[in-house]
C-alpha cells in the first residue's frame, strides 16, 4: 500500500474511534452522568447506563489485546462480555470504565498509526482479521451501543 495511502486511510481510522463526524462522541453521550443514573433501570431495557458503557470497554479491551497478543484468550461469550446484572456502579467504576476505554483506545490508536503494521494483512493468530476490520469493528461497535446509551439518557429525563 502507498503510503500516502495508508496515512489517509490512518487519519480516517482515528477520526472515526474518536470524534463524532455525524454523530455524538462516546464521550459525550457519557459526560455529566449523574451517579444515581448509573444503575437505574428503565422498563423493558435489558440494560443500564453502565451496563452499555462496561459492555463497550469490554469488547474493545478484548479486540485490543486480540490484535496485540497471539496468547490472547477472549471472554466466554456472551456472559463475560456483560457485567453480572447483579452488580452495581459507583462513581469510581464508572470513572474507571471511561478511563479504561480511552486508554484501550489509544493502544489500538497507536498500533494503528505504527508504520511497520499492513492494515491489511490478516493477522498471524486470527482467522483473516485485519488491522482495518478490527478498527472498523471498535467504531462500529460503539456507536451502536453510544446511540443506545443516548436513548436511555432520554428515557432516564438526562439528555439534551
Amino acid at each position: 500500500m502507498e503510503q500516502s495511502t495508508r496515512e489517509g486511510i490512518v487519519k480516517e481510522l482515528s477520526e472515526l474511534l474518536t470524534k463524532g463526524n455525524a454523530h455524538v462522541t462516546f464521550e459525550e453521550a457519557c459526560a455529566d452522568v449523574p451517579a444515581e443514573l448509573l444503575n437505574q433501570r428503565v422498563p423493558d431495557l435489558p440494560y443500564t447506563l453502565w451496563e452499555l458503557a462496561e459492555h463497550i470497554r469490554i469488547a474493545q479491551w478484548d479486540i485490543v489485546e486480540f490484535c496485540l497478543s497471539p496468547e490472547h484468550k477472549s471472554p466466554k461469550w456472551p456472559d463475560e462480555y456483560w457485567p453480572a446484572p447483579e452488580q452495581q456502579a459507583q462513581e469510581a467504576d464508572w470513572q474507571h470504565t471511561l478511563h479504561q476505554i480511552q486508554e484501550d483506545r489509544e493502544r489500538f490508536l497507536a498500533l494503528l498509526q505504527d508504520p511497520a503494521q499492513d492494515l491489511l494483512a490478516p493477522l498471524p493468530h486470527g482467522t483473516g482479521q485485519t488491522l482495518l476490520r478490527e478498527a472498523l469493528l471498535i467504531g462500529d461497535h460503539t456507536a451502536y451501543h453510544t446511540g443506545q446509551i443516548i436513548l436511555l439518557r432520554r428515557l432516564l429525563k438526562n439528555w439534551g
